[in-house]
């Protein structure tokens, strides 16, 4: 039976355990942009600022009416003008939910301008 406690030297690694591991520097590449789907990258980012701007109007058209329309879900009674608001307000409001879904769908969309602006704008 070999003794537990050998005289054969121990390999370095397995002496010095808190020697850090040094690895050779990887050379700074940067992806190149993918200049094939600019046109359709661009165009996406279009879409989005368009579908924001009418959704910001949309907002803006379709007022505050939340508070309104939880009043009259209570059973409150609005005023003359109140209602006339939530009229107005509510016949809006389901052209702001398309709106809405509009935007959802540019949004993702123009998600790969985010790559090209990390690359290109640093």
């Amino acid at each position: 039976m070999a003794p537990i406690n050998s005289s054969k030297p121990k390999a370095a690694a397995e002496t010095d355990v808190t020697a850090p591991a040094v690895a050779a520097p990887e050379p700074a590449t940067e992806k190149p942009v993918d200049t094939d789907n600019l046109d359709t990258i661009f165009s996406a980012l279009k879409t989005l600022m368009t579908t924001v701007d009418k959704l910001q109007k949309s907002r803006q058209e379709v007022g505050n009416i939340k508070p309104l329309i939880v009043r009259m879900l209570d059973g409150e009674l609005l005023s003359g003008e109140e209602l006339d608001q939530l009229k107005t307000g509510v016949s809006g409001l389901s052209k702001l939910v398309k709106i809405y879904s509009d935007y959802q769908t540019a949004l993702e969309k123009a998600q790969p301008a985010r790559e090209i602006l990390d690359t290109v704008l640093k």
